[in-house]
């Protein structure tokens, strides 16, 4: 290397410079900033729900739910999914096609904030996933929750509730909680479990699938399939309380329900 260029490289207007460069890139990762875990100031965030209730809950929602004249993107997996530059640029260009004017006008920082608030309503933002908590939330999943018993998770677990693999990419730490305390609350289809015995005695238990005047469709716990005529059943009792169990709000610290809802963030993929 020259004694020319170590002079420039040694200059304390080369360093002035590299400094200025180094704060222009900051400034540019702060209003892009990837990770949906950033933090954002209260304020921004404040600034962010104005701009998003003055601009965007005309149509979409103040929830972000949707609305007559535009789709959810609160809790639409193929919106949620989205990376935070390839919402920036829908925010930016619009999407003329659907209905959805440009909004370039507002500003790089503005689009950030309303970026940052959309996160929220999505349940992405301000929720702090620690790797240890979704770890331990794991272990409670498959052991004292006794989750894993009904629900399945990327392919390991039980048959008998929905399968919980996407359950944190559509649904706020707020929701997620309220399922597991609350579930005797919620609405929504309740095929009971029963319990069949068979004119010659057999006995089959498990949640009701299908059923008919003739016939009852039965899954037993492992995930098999029982399918039995009525006709060859000498009884057929129903219990008809959800078989989730209602009492998670005392069995479980608050610290475990923490745990339990950073598992299911960190298994949708909210990090």
């Amino acid at each position: 290397m020259s004694g020319h260029v170590m002079k420039l490289f040694s200059s304390g207007a080369f360093r002035r410079r590299s400094l200025r460069m180094a704060a222009v890139l900051l400034c540019a990762l702060a209003v892009y900033g990837q990770s949906s875990n950033q933090r954002y100031p209260a304020k921004k965030l404040a600034s962010g729900q104005r701009a998003f209730d003055t601009t965007c809950a005309s149509c979409h929602g103040l929830n972000g739910r949707g609305g007559e004249h535009a789709p959810n993107i609160a809790s639409e997996p193929g919106i949620v999914k989205l990376a935070d530059d390839e919402l920036l640029k829908i925010l930016r260009d619009g999407k003329p096609q659907a209905g959805m004017p440009p909004f370039a006008g507002l500003g790089e920082p503005r689009l950030a904030e309303i970026l940052s608030y959309l996160r929220v309503l999505q349940g992405k933002r301000d929720t702090p996933i620690a790797l240890a908590d979704a770890a331990n939330g794991k272990n409670l999943f498959e052991g004292k929750g006794g989750c894993a018993e009904c629900h399945m998770v990327l392919g390991a677990g039980g048959f008998l509730g929905p399968d919980l693999s996407n359950y944190g990419a559509t649904h706020s730490p707020k929701d997620i909680r309220n399922a597991i305390v609350s579930a005797d609350a919620r609405p929504g289809d309740r095929k009971g479990f029963a319990q069949a015995t068979s004119k010659d005695g057999r006995q089959i238990s498990g949640m009701i699938r299908n059923e008919d005047n003739f016939s009852v469709q039965l899954q037993a716990r492992d995930g098999t399939f029982h399918m039995l005529e009525k006709a060859d059943l000498s009884q057929l009792t129903v219990d008809s309380a959800p078989l989730m169990p209602s009492d998670y709000g005392t069995r479980l610290s608050k610290s475990e329900l923490d745990r339990l809802v950073a598992y299911l963030l960190s298994v949708g993929g909210k990090k």
